[in-house]
């Protein structure tokens, strides 16, 4: 598996290309905000000779899903998520001006895909990435684990040295600390690669993270 982090927005959010040997690909939370930013991404993709077969959100909060437009423009890929997330992603407005404070002009979002439920699969070339429901930070979140190559997309759930926050819409304290117990189940050797930040491990989050010692 080869992981590309594209680090984009105001916001430094983490958006990922996985590949195999196979030269199929998947695009994890393509917070794209502008045409620049997508056209890095677009020219990893051709540098590479990589064929997109999914469009993938951990959620739908606004940073994640920015680019899901100019992914669905040029590559004719939908998201996919979870469904629980949908009110704020058809109310997209709302949910940027309920955290940044003012509005923000942004293209079109285009229609979700398939709706991504616990133990659901997503697969391209010779990967497979079982859908794990992270329930907190949003009603809707999701990581996407392959214990083939032991690694974990963990978007905003879990954080190095932290975890997503609790106090936006839909978010729940006790229902993210029920979803890091989940997680903390996991081999302490699995790569976790978050929504924000540098990459760590679930054992140096059992270690460190106060969030996962509780």
């Amino acid at each position: 598996m080869t992981i590309k982090r594209f680090e984009v927005n105001a916001l430094s959010e983490n958006c990922y290309v996985v590949s195999d040997e196979t030269k199929e690909c998947v695009i994890i939370d393509c917070g794209c905000s502008d045409e620049y930013e997508w056209a890095d991404i677009k020219k990893y993709l051709a540098t590479n000779d990589l064929q997109a077969k999914h469009l993938l959100n951990t959620h739908l909060h606004f940073d994640h899903v920015w680019g899901n437009t100019f992914v669905y423009r040029d590559l004719g890929l939908r998201p996919e998520a979870n469904y629980e997330d949908l009110h704020i992603y058809e109310h997209m407005d709302e949910q940027i001006r309920s955290v940044v404070g003012v509005s923000i002009p942004h293209p079109p979002l285009p229609p979700l895909g398939t709706s991504l439920l616990d133990g659901s699969e997503v697969s391209f070339g010779n990967t497979t990435f079982k859908v794990m429901t992270t329930p907190g930070h949003s009603r809707g979140c999701i990581c996407f684990y392959s214990e083939k190559d032991g690694t974990l997309f963990s978007g905003d759930t879990l954080f190095c040295g932290s975890c997503g926050r609790t106090d936006l819409e839909g978010g729940s304290h006790e229902a993210i600390m029920q979803s890091l117990l989940r997680l903390a189940t996991l081999p302490d050797e699995t790569k976790v690669y978050s929504g924000h930040g540098p990459a760590t491990t679930i054992g140096r989050e059992k270690q460190y993270n106060p969030y996962m010692r509780c």
